[in-house]
């Protein structure tokens, strides 16, 4: 074995032990999904394929929860806009891909919030074969996790009992905690999301709350290096 595939093979493993972290709240959700797909009748192949395919738990619930409430135009558009901030995540990616388009296109399908933000190094830089073994067992996790969910299907009231509805915000403030250390940029970014939160949430519901605040993460792409993250 050459330098350079020991290197990827160091970096997918690397890859792989960080992505336990995030595969443990991601397990909970996935059980979470799965009792709630069974209880809005969803059946048990649908839901189990969906989540092996799809593999994003914003744009499943969202669906989730849209179609039982209103129609599947309206869940489908709701899926795309929670999902939009992959365009830009994928934009940011670009520069650390390698290869033809058909090989970028497959490497992009690994991308998760937890694996964009494990794969940084700073300053623009991703290792994308850490992005793609953190990737692994987030994605095993979350297909078992929907399966357990749909057999055991345990009513949303225990649930909330035990906490398991909040695992996966708990889990994403902790990494948001890691990145405004290290970023000025992430620090403006928050604040001006939670900002244009704060002014929405009077005027509309949490949903579109919610998107408008990420129109701060703008920010970020704004020409000029971070000084924070250049010496970190």
């Amino acid at each position: 074995m050459n330098t350079e595939n020991r290197d990827a093979a160091g970096s997918f493993a690397a890859g792989m032990r960080l992505g336990v972290g995030p595969a443990a709240p991601t397990f909970v959700l996935g059980i979470v999904y799965g009792a709630a797909a069974s209880g809005a009748g969803w059946g048990f192949g649908e839901p189990l394929v969906f989540s092996a395919l799809a593999f994003s738990g914003s744009a499943q619930f969202t669906l989730l929860t849209a179609l039982s409430t209103g129609s599947a135009l309206a869940a489908v558009g709701a899926a795309v806009l929670i999902n939009a901030r992959y365009v830009v995540m994928s934009a940011v990616l670009n520069d650390s891909l390698r290869g033809g388009r058909l090989r970028r296109s497959v490497l992009a399908q690994a991308l998760t919030d937890a694996s964009f933000a494990l794969a940084h190094h700073g300053g623009g830089r991703f290792d994308i074969t850490r992005l793609v073994g953190a990737s692994v067992p987030q994605w095993s996790a979350w297909v078992s996790g929907t399966a357990i969910g749909l057999v055991a299907a345990p009513p949303p009231v225990l649930l909330r009992t035990v906490g398991l509805d909040v695992a996966f915000p708990a889990f994403f403030l902790v990494l948001a905690v890691h990145e405004l250390h290290r970023s000025r940029r992430a620090k403006a970014a928050a604040a001006g999301g939670a900002g244009i939160a704060a002014v929405l949430l009077p005027l509309t519901d949490p949903g579109i709350a919610l998107l408008g605040a990420t129109a701060a993460a703008l920010i970020g792409a704004l020409p000029g290096s971070d000084p924070e993250e250049e010496s970190g």
